[in-house]
């Protein structure tokens, strides 16, 4: 079979001819009769190709490939007009159809640009493979048998379904990378993957960016924008660190959660909405509800399946993994040649706590990287936090809650200034880097002095 293709025209004649030159070449045929079938049918037989008459009761060719396109972006149409009406079949091209056909139509004329259409689609499939496979998919998720193969195992259960997901897990631990993975396992893998960070958007700018403006909405609103939920259409949307969204913005976001639809600053129009949600935080959302600073009725809109992302120090036995996965990474990346690390620094890492987790440990194998000179990572290599780190802290009982919080907190501190020191004492890098916002960056240098 060379493919599957759509025929949505009113009428029975034009359909029947369409479907049997398509069909004796070999192609798997449907037809429908008006625009609004063939958005219904384009969602279930996924067709390669869609033909679509212009003019069609119900919903008319044009209509029909806008709301086809929005729902799927890579969806290859061809646009049938009537004879004389070639500035209509220009605005179909420009609006997303890879081309179009004049009735009455050459037989031979039709085969071949279904034909084109055909390849092209064929095309855009190997390139969307292609950019998975050099990493713009699915990244490579690094982990031993124990906690992370048990979440692992639970993405993939989850990923076929339409529940929402919530991710809760430390920072550094890979939330977004999760994320990434439900939304590649899932149906929705060829449409729009958004990730937003709810702690890094200025509180004026919220609700801009979650549901858009219209033109002229205010003072530099040019032209209409949509927002991160259209953006997301079809696909899906990553609300990261969703505890530090702020309570006015929590209603409207679960206003648009009940409803499915959006409307946009200085709109009236509602715009319905298909997009998955998966929201993740560090914090502990059932506390934050307590305080106050967070809806019990969003929380439990947004916890319909969980999953809980272990901290480093709880699977150390990844460590060597992730550890040879950076040197090769980073390898390329920074044009050099490191090929392992010794046992005693290897022993080094391993004991280490790593309170900013994953990215903590990346960012230490890269810096050890960058010092080494003779291709083998040493104890010397590591940063000092790391190299001077003693597992003495065995010492301390489990009694001792204030002496292991003071411990934590110093180990927090280090971080903090190692991180800065690192980005020249830029704190919006240096937030990025921790994974935490602005606001709580700046919290935590004046807790500790910085």
């Amino acid at each position: 079979m060379k493919g599957k293709v759509l025929i949505a025209d009113d009428e029975p004649r034009i359909r029947k001819i369409m479907s049997l030159l398509l069909t004796q070449e070999g192609y798997e045929v449907k037809s429908v009769t008006n625009g609004k079938e063939a958005v219904t049918e384009a969602a279930s037989f996924h067709p390669d190709v869609i033909l679509l008459d212009q003019q069609m009761p119900v919903m008319t060719g044009m209509e029909a490939l806008e709301k086809i396109q929005a729902a799927r972006p890579n969806q290859v149409m061809i646009l049938i007009t009537a004879f004389g009406t070639i500035s209509l079949a220009v605005d179909a091209v420009k609006k997303g159809a890879y081309d179009f056909i004049e009735k009455p139509f050459d037989n031979d004329d039709l085969l071949l640009k279904v034909k084109r259409a055909m390849e092209h689609s064929h095309l855009k499939g190997e390139l969307r493979q292609l950019k998975k496979r050099l990493g713009e998919g699915e990244r490579p998720i690094i982990g031993s048998e124990g906690g992370l193969r048990t979440v692992m195992d639970q993405v993939n259960r989850v990923a076929k379904t339409e529940a929402t997901v919530f991710i809760h897990g430390e920072s550094g631990t890979g939330k977004e990378l999760i994320a990434r993975a439900v939304h590649v396992r899932s149906r929705r893998s060829e449409q729009p993957f958004v990730a937003i960070n709810c702690g890094a958007i200025p509180l004026t700018l919220i609700e801009n960016e979650l549901f858009g403006h219209e033109k002229g909405a205010f003072t530099d609103a040019k032209e209409a924008q949509p927002g991160i939920f259209e953006q997301a259409e079809g696909g899906t949307l990553f609300l990261d660190e969703i505890g530090e969204l702020p309570m006015d913005a929590q209603v409207k976001l679960l206003r648009v959660l009940e409803e499915r639809k959006v409307t946009r600053i200085g709109g009236t129009k509602l715009i319905p909405v298909n997009v998955r949600i998966v929201a993740a935080t560090n914090r502990d959302l059932e506390s934050e509800v307590k305080t106050g600073n967070f809806r019990l009725d969003l929380l439990y809109r947004l916890n319909v399946f969980t999953l809980e992302l272990p901290p480093l120090r709880e699977r150390k036995e990844d460590i060597p993994l992730l550890a040879d996965f950076f040197i090769r990474k980073h390898n390329e990346v920074l044009n050099l040649s490191i090929k392992s690390i010794t046992p005693a620094a290897m022993d080094r890492l391993c004991a280490y706590d790593w309170l900013g987790n994953i990215r903590d440990l990346e960012n230490a194998i890269q810096s050890a990287m960058i010092l080494c000179l003779d291709g083998v990572i040493d104890v010397q290599q590591l940063p000092a936090r790391i190299k001077g780190y003693e597992q003495s802290d065995s010492s301390i009982t489990l009694g001792d809650s204030n002496d292991i919080r003071e411990v934590n907190a110093q180990v927090e501190k280090e971080l903090i200034q190692e991180t800065l020191k690192k980005f020249g004492d830029n704190r919006t890098l240096t937030a990025e880097a921790l994974n935490i916002s602005r606001k709580t960056l700046f919290n935590k240098m004046k807790k500790y002095g910085l």
